[in-house]
C-alpha cells in the first residue's frame, strides 16, 4: 500500500471514529435529559401546565433530585405514583384551596437568603407577595380560598427545642388586610387572660375565613386555641396540641402530641382530637411526626416522614385502626381536592 492510500485509509478511520464519538455524545445527552426528567431512577417528572382548581389532580412539592426539585407538581388523583407534571414554581412551604395558593419561597441574594410569602392564582401566577421575617415553616389557605396564613421561625429552627420563636400572619386576599402577628390577639387560658411576653402562635388551620385553630405556647406549655379574627381573640381548648389540622367536616383535629417518655429529639406522635368531647385517639403511626398533617378525606391522614429524597408522604386512618402506608415518595406539602 502506497503512502497516499495509507493517508486516505487513516482519514477515513478518523472520520468514522469522529462520527461514532458525536453519536455517542448525542445519545448520552439524550439519556442525560431523560435522566433529569426521571430523577436518576426516581419518579418521572416533566414540565407542564399545573392548575390549582383541577379536581382530577393532587398537588405537592416535588422532592426528587433534578431540575424540578421543590417545584409544585401535579399527579392524577387516581394514579398518584404516575408521571409528575412540574409547574416551574418553587416553594419551601405550600398549600391551596378553591383556586388560591400560598407559596413560601426563598429569595437567594449575594450575601444571604431572604424569604417571602407569595399568594398565587389558580394558574400559579403571583397575585401579590409579602416579605417574611424568618424561615418558613407552615402555610394554610381557608376552604373558600379567601384567607391565607403562614408561620416562620424568627429564631431557632425546630419546634423540638426550647429556644425558638415564631411569627404567624393571616391575610385577606381580597381586602388585603394583614394581621402581621397573631401574638397581638388576646389569649385566654382557663378563662384567664394571658399577658406573658413568651407567647408563640403557629400552625393555623381554618374553619372559615374568620375562625381558625392554631397552637399557642406560653410558660412551657402548648394549647390548641380557637381564633376569631373579628374579635382578635385566641381561646385555649385543650393542652399539648401542636400543628393542628381540621377535618373536612369540622369536627376533629389531627395534631402532633408531645409524649413525655419519648426521645427529646423525636417527641411527637400523631393524634386526633374530637372537638365535641375532647377525647383523644392515638393513630397507628408510632414514629415521630414533625409535620402538620393533611386530611385526604374524612377518614385518612397524610403526613411526611424522612425518605431517600428528603421526604416521603405516608397515610394512616384517623380512627386509630389500620397501619401506616407510604403514599408517595419524594414529596411534601400535599393538597388533595375535596
Amino acid at each position: 500500500m502506497n503512502r497516499t492510500a495509507r493517508l486516505l485509509l487513516l482519514l477515513a478511520a478518523v472520520l468514522v471514529l469522529g462520527g461514532v464519538a458525536v453519536g455517542a455524545t448525542l445519545h448520552a445527552a439524550g439519556r442525560a435529559d431523560r435522566k433529569d426528567r426521571t430523577q436518576a431512577g426516581g419518579p418521572e417528572v416533566a414540565s407542564g401546565p399545573v392548575r390549582l382548581d383541577d379536581p382530577r389532580h393532587g398537588l405537592f412539592r416535588n422532592m426528587a433530585w433534578g431540575p424540578h426539585r421543590d417545584e409544585i407538581t401535579a399527579v392524577p388523583e387516581g394514579r398518584l405514583t404516575g408521571p409528575r407534571t412540574a409547574s416551574g414554581v418553587r416553594c419551601l412551604r405550600f398549600h391551596a384551596a378553591s383556586g388560591t395558593g400560598i407559596c413560601l419561597q426563598a429569595v437567594h441574594g449575594e450575601l444571604r437568603d431572604t424569604y417571602r410569602a407569595v399568594v398565587l392564582d389558580n394558574r400559579l401566577r403571583e397575585r401579590r407577595h409579602y416579605d417574611l421575617a424568618g424561615t418558613p415553616t407552615r402555610a394554610r389557605v381557608s376552604p373558600s380560598g379567601r384567607t391565607v396564613a403562614w408561620t416562620v421561625f424568627v429564631s431557632g429552627d425546630s419546634y423540638a427545642g426550647t429556644a425558638f420563636s415564631t411569627r404567624t400572619s393571616v391575610v385577606d386576599t381580597r381586602g388585603r388586610h394583614l394581621d402581621a402577628n397573631l401574638e397581638t390577639y388576646a389569649l385566654t387560658v382557663d378563662r384567664h387572660r394571658v399577658r406573658a411576653v413568651d407567647i408563640n402562635v403557629w400552625g393555623v388551620t381554618f374553619a372559615d375565613d374568620t375562625h381558625f385553630y392554631a397552637t399557642a405556647a406560653t410558660a412551657g406549655k402548648t394549647y390548641l386555641v380557637r381564633g376569631d379574627r373579628s374579635t382578635r381573640t385566641l381561646r385555649a381548648l385543650h393542652p399539648n396540641v401542636e400543628c393542628p389540622s381540621l377535618s373536612p367536616d369540622g369536627t376533629r383535629i389531627a395534631y402532633k402530641k408531645r409524649i413525655a417518655d419519648a426521645d427529646p429529639d423525636a417527641p411527637w406522635r400523631l393524634y386526633v382530637l374530637d372537638l365535641r368531647t375532647l377525647r383523644e385517639t392515638a393513630t397507628a403511626e408510632h414514629r415521630n411526626i414533625d409535620d402538620q398533617a393533611v386530611w385526604r378525606d374524612g377518614h385518612t391522614l397524610v403526613y411526611s416522614l424522612p425518605g431517600d429524597y428528603g421526604s416521603d408522604l405516608w397515610t394512616v386512618p384517623a380512627d386509630g385502626t389500620g397501619t401506616p402506608h407510604r403514599l408517595l415518595s419524594a414529596a411534601l406539602a400535599p393538597v388533595f381536592s375535596r
